[in-house]
């Protein structure tokens, strides 16, 4: 990443209620004069639609692993080959734990696995407390954090599911200050 060019961030959104928080995170990330492509799985889909992140980001949104645009390279490969930082947010328990073991049948998945070694990855999880603590949860969560991956949350509070405790996906604000942050420490180091 230059000085010359704006960060390329990639947002993954997953499928959590807390998937309408992720429509805030990229339009200030755009505010932020970040470039950001917008990848949803099946999931998140069933909570939020795909326009307001392409109007927003001005990107089209990669919601399956086959979408394609122009050119040879397949999306997921390209936006992932561009790739300044990865963000996941909101971060499922399911996506944890296919990050974990490196599962990728669908675009997020590739997306995670084919980014250049280096390349930031920040997530903010968000599910039910009890998800959140389970024991396989938690392995998951210990794995990605010895490979580098960065949790933002989750914060604690009145969860969707009706119970109060740890789960909420960290406040907007704070998951865009932290990529911001990361983003001023790459761009500092490179020169």
């Amino acid at each position: 990443m230059s000085a010359s060019r704006p960060a390329n961030v990639v947002v993954g959104v997953t499928g959590s209620i807390a998937a309408h928080r992720a429509i805030e995170v990229v339009s200030q990330l755009v505010k932020a004069e970040c470039a950001v492509r917008v990848v949803m799985t099946s999931d998140a889909q069933r909570f939020v639609t795909p326009l307001p992140f392409k109007t927003l980001s001005r990107n089209p949104v990669i919601t399956d692993l086959y979408d394609e645009e122009e050119g040879w390279k397949p999306s997921h490969i390209r936006v992932a080959d561009e790739a300044d930082l990865l963000l996941i947010a909101p971060a499922t328990a399911n996506t944890l734990a296919r990050m974990a073991h490196g599962i990728a049948d669908d675009a997020l998945g590739c997306v995670a696995l084919a980014l250049e070694p280096g390349v930031p990855v920040l997530v903010a999880p968000a599910m039910n407390g009890k998800m959140w603590l389970h024991p396989a949860t938690q392995a998951n969560v210990a794995i990605l954090k010895e490979r580098g991956v960065e949790f933002l949350g989750p914060d604690t509070g009145m969860l969707s599911c009706g119970y109060e405790g740890v789960g909420r996906m960290l406040g907007v604000e704070a998951v865009v200050a932290r990529v911001l942050e990361v983003l001023a420490r790459i761009r500092h180091r490179n020169g």
